[in-house]
């Protein structure tokens, strides 16, 4: 027997659920000029652009884009950002990834951001899989679903045609 992928996010999904949480993080910030988005680096970033896009569309927040690189393999080796500490200090600051699984990356991502003084730190996920091992949580988050630890969750955010898909 054949498991077949199930979408579990369409193109259009993905988008209402990318304004609602542009929406959430504008209400949450919404005496702030500026909100630093900073998307770990491949799919969270896209997710914190496309965020940005939405926010920048309904409000007059300043969204800014930071990116976040971390090596997923070797996640307590050195975090790498686009911007430097004194861009993000005292500022609000929420930290975005698209598929929220172990909370590995998210809490090693925290932990970097910790070592500033900020306003506000919040976190953004498009799927939440319910599987932490860390005491990480998702402030806003498009989908939380349930899954086997034997499966996969890909998120495919770029060209005409986005989808979270379970494999």
């Amino acid at each position: 027997m054949t498991v077949k992928n199930n979408v579990i996010l369409n193109h259009n999904e993905i988008n209402n659920k990318i304004r609602r949480i542009a929406f959430q993080i504008y209400e949450t910030n919404v005496n702030e000029k500026d909100v630093i988005l900073a998307g770990i680096d491949k799919n969270g970033y896209v997710f914190a652009k496309k965020i940005k896009s939405v926010l920048q569309k309904i409000s007059d927040i300043n969204p800014i884009l930071c990116k976040v690189s971390i090596d997923k393999k070797n996640p307590w080796s050195d975090i790498k950002t686009s911007l430097l500490e004194e861009e993000y200090k005292n500022k609000s600051l929420v930290l975005v990834d698209d598929v929220l699984n172990s909370g590995t990356t998210l809490i090693y991502g925290v932990k970097h951001f910790l070592n500033v003084p900020l306003k506000q730190f919040k976190t953004a996920v498009l799927v939440n899989r319910n599987h932490k091992k860390y005491p990480v949580k998702a402030d806003f988050k498009g989908i939380s679903l349930s899954t086997s630890l034997h499966e996969h969750v890909n998120v495919v955010l770029e060209g005409k045609n986005f989808e979270a898909v379970l494999e």
